[in-house]
């Protein structure tokens, strides 16, 4: 069963698929492993994340191992109807697509949550959030998941601090072949494609505001100042805002950035980072989108309750005039902008992300007795097999301790 938009489209979303299968060496590897050991033989795997050409080859690849998926995406506006009909037409059960309503979009969560998933793969906790709190009975049928972004792991901690995590999540988010290269090279670059095709403006020049000085925020600013950009930073925490200043970025707070930034771009986390206040002293023509997970950072609903008029701008660019005539403008809803406005992060990136999704996932699987800990750290061996596959690919051998290393970094005597 499948409820997508067009099966018609699912050639365009197979060509879409192979592309990126050809640049995700380390899914491809993965992908032989589980077609000889199938390690999800007999469960099914429930999927919530971003649905595009990458997520749809790591369906491929979980169901080779043996899994029966259950497909749906992790925002209202980041799936792509060819390539939710690609993943139909062999045989999936999806359901999403683009643009979906607030009800639709609840639905499409629900009923991959009614199959009764052994293994739960998110990203941002709307899976993990609904079986908990819609359908507890089906608890007992979960073993485990994964989870892919800050802002479910952040949902995770708070769920098991308060005791209501009922299964291991492993936070795949955490694992350093996914933060250190997702988060900032691959933030960095896909956030700066999507504005840059969006609003077909030079950015050299401009003043840019990243609010957030985490991985993804150093990702963004980093290539906003190779653009040419003067960047500027906001940040809650002083170690972050130590980094930033040594980084060469100029830090204030955001109701000053506010007077002077012609882009800006939220990557917190958190709520109501762009609000009323901020948007009173902008100049004409800011420019205003979001990184993070959810589409509250900008308080875009303040933003259409204050405005005089509301008006496409450009497409996927709402335009809002104020009472003095300025005009702000807001890219993809206040919504990803790397996925609403672009094709997401590059396929060699997030082959390290999904490898170790699929690694992680097989792991649960594997040692579903041995678990006790309902927040699981991604194994170190998962974390270095990803990336001596990786070097591999690249022709890249490194070196190795030698016996005599290895004792003298292990001994406390010199």
């Amino acid at each position: 069963m499948s409820e997508i938009r067009n099966i018609d489209l699912w050639e365009s979303g197979a060509r879409k698929i192979e592309w990126v299968r050809r640049n995700m060496c380390l899914l491809r590897s993965i992908e032989e492993d589980f077609k000889r050991d199938k390690p999800f033989s007999g469960l099914k795997v429930a999927l919530s994340i971003h649905l595009e050409a990458k997520t749809a080859y790591l369906c491929k690849v979980l169901a080779t191992g043996g899994a029966e998926m259950y497909v749906t995406g992790s925002n209202p506006l980041s799936t792509q109807d060819d390539v939710a009909a690609a993943l139909a037409h062999d045989g999936l059960n999806v359901y999403a697509w683009h643009a979906s309503t607030p009800e639709e979009y609840h639905r499409h969560i629900s009923e991959v949550i009614k199959a009764g998933p052994n293994v739960i793969i998110d990203d941002g906790g709307d899976l993990v959030n609904m079986i908990h709190n819609e359908y507890p009975e089906l608890i007992p049928n979960v073993i485990g998941g994964c989870e892919e972004t800050t802002t479910g792991i952040i949902r995770l901690i708070a769920m098991n601090k308060a005791g209501e995590l009922k299964f291991p999540m492993a936070l795949v988010n955490n694992a350093r072949c996914k933060y250190l290269f997702d988060n900032r090279y691959g933030t960095g670059q896909s956030v700066w494609d999507g504005i840059n095709r969006t609003t077909n403006l030079i950015v050299a020049g401009k003043n840019v505001v990243v609010a957030g000085y985490g991985w993804c925020g150093k990702g963004v600013a980093m290539r906003a100042k190779g653009l040419g950009a003067s960047v500027i930073v906001t940040e809650i925490d002083p170690i972050k805002a130590m980094e930033a200043v040594m980084d060469g970025f100029k830090v204030m707070k955001m109701e000053e950035a506010a007077k002077i930034g012609d882009i800006f771009v939220t990557v917190t986390g958190c709520k109501d980072v762009i609000t009323e206040n901020s948007f009173a002293n902008m100049k004409d023509g800011a420019i205003l989108c979001n990184a993070g997970h959810f589409d509250c950072e900008v308080a875009v609903a303040k933003l259409a309750e204050i405005c005089t008029e509301k008006y496409p701008a450009r497409n996927n660019i709402d335009g809002y005039r104020m009472s003095d005539g300025r005009s702000i403008f807001v890219i993809g809803e206040g919504r990803l902008v790397n996925l609403t406005a672009g094709d997401g992060h590059p396929a060699e990136i997030m082959d390290m992300s999904f490898a170790i999704q699929a690694l992680t996932a097989a792991y649960l699987v594997k040692n579903r007795d041995k678990l006790t800990d309902k927040i699981i750290t991604v194994p170190e061996e998962i974390d270095n097999e990803v990336a001596c596959r990786k070097l591999k690919f690249w022709g890249i051998e490194i070196d190795k301790l030698s016996e005599e290393q290895e004792k003298y970094l292990n001994s406390w005597q010199v």
